[in-house]
């Protein structure tokens, strides 16, 4: 069964914005905070004061931080992978070891 949505009002760039979600005001809240903070960044490092851009720059750099994130999460799985090869071998020459 799923939740009914609820309005959160939340705040970016001094804007009031009603949120109808599912998810946790408190998790709708943290990620409104998050955007306004990367859009501040974005204000802080260019000379605009056009919210379109600012949004836009903020996407973008939030989309480096998924992608990077995402990359570091595929090489950690195959560095997992090939550990867990190796393991493997090591457990079949033990087990090849003892049954000589």
């Amino acid at each position: 069964m799923s939740q009914s949505p609820d309005i959160v009002a939340v705040q970016i760039c001094g804007q009031s914005y009603p949120i109808r979600s599912s998810l946790d005001a408190r998790y709708v809240a943290q990620l409104a905070r998050y955007v306004d903070d990367k859009m501040r960044t974005a204000s802080e490092s260019t000379p605009t004061t056009d919210a379109t851009r600012l949004a836009v720059l903020a996407a973008l750099n939030i989309a480096d931080e998924l992608f990077r994130c995402q990359e570091h999460q595929e090489q950690g799985q195959g560095a997992l992978a090939e550990r867990t090869q190796r393991i493997e071998q090591m457990v079949d020459e033990a087990l090849r070891l003892v049954g000589d």
